[in-house]
């Protein structure tokens, strides 16, 4: 026997909202995510769900935007540069906001403010990831020197999975020291 859920109404809804939002930033498709996500759980709870409750989550979602609370550039510009700091490519950032609920011009914005931020071109910037990833992972040039040439190929593949093209990961893995990594 399944046990009965809460009811979904508008206030739950605008509550749940409110209180997802205290907690993480979010866009506005993520936030209709984990709104449709509640509605679903007390489906399958057979728990009384209101007519129209994807309007409603249409209108609570569009307050929060209105109000300013959900700001998808600002998220979005947030996120880059975290992820970049972090040493997340951009091909990989661009696929990990997309899914967050950004479009396309949200996300070239997002670079270009990027770009301006840390005073650097595309290049640049793919270069400093890929050097930041190095060091937090210990690859390449961090790792100790008598096991550098053995793990070579693990260090590049790496690289490639966190998104970064080969010739980019070959140039940061086969440096001599991480001082001639330029940063």
């Amino acid at each position: 026997m399944k046990r009965g859920g809460r009811p979904i109404t508008a206030q739950y809804l605008q509550n749940a909202a409110a209180f997802y939002l205290e907690r993480y930033p979010s866009t506005a498709q993520g936030l209709r995510r984990i709104l449709q996500r509640r509605v679903a759980r007390a489906r399958l709870l057979e728990a009384p769900v209101m007519d129209n409750v994807e309007q409603a989550i249409d209108t609570i979602v569009a307050k929060f935007v209105g109000v300013g609370v959900i700001d998808d550039k600002a998220f979005a510009q947030t996120k880059a540069l975290a992820l970049h700091r972090r040493g997340t490519s951009e091909r990989l950032t661009r696929r990990k906001l997309k899914l967050a609920g950004i479009d396309g011009d949200t996300l070239d914005q997002a670079f270009a403010g990027l770009d301006q931020e840390i005073d650097a071109d595309p290049q640049a910037r793919e270069w400093r990831a890929a050097v930041a990833l190095a060091r937090r992972r210990r690859l390449g040039p961090f790792r100790p020197a008598e096991t550098r040439s053995d793990l070579r190929a693990r260090d590049l593949a790496a690289l490639a999975r966190a998104g970064f093209d080969y010739d980019l990961a070959r140039r940061v893995i086969d440096a001599a020291s991480p001082d001639d990594l330029g940063l």
